[in-house]
């Protein structure tokens, strides 16, 4: 799964629902944040749609990745772009709980708050 972190992360960056969703078990969990957990591609697709159309981009990089039987911890910053252009670098922590290959539970620790200050 750490090399599919990669892609994972270059769909997100690049603002592809499609291929996010691909990524996910149909009945997946997510949790953006304080956000209210969505489950089912569907409404995580409404949740990951709403979310992109806030920014005009943005970049993930990776710090560290921890991997512990079904379930791994990454942690680093992301870089989003405002519809302005301006940008803001933020930290960034996410759990996901595998089942098999596929992401059953996704959930990401971050503070968006400053994202629209």
């Amino acid at each position: 799964m750490h090399s599919r972190l990669d892609d994972l992360f270059k769909a997100v960056d690049a603002k592809d629902t499609e291929r996010f969703l691909g990524f996910l078990t149909d009945q997946a969990r997510f949790r953006f944040g304080s956000a209210p957990p969505a489950q089912g591609k569907e409404a995580i697709r409404a949740a990951v749609d709403g979310f992109f159309s806030t920014i005009a981009g943005c970049h993930h990089v990776l710090a560290r990745v921890l991997a512990e039987g079904d379930v791994i911890i990454c942690e680093g910053e992301v870089t989003y772009t405002r519809h302005d252009g301006s940008e803001i670098s933020l930290p960034f922590a996410n759990i996901f709980e595998l089942e098999g290959e596929l992401i059953a539970a996704y959930k990401i620790y971050a503070d968006a708050g400053p994202l629209y200050t």
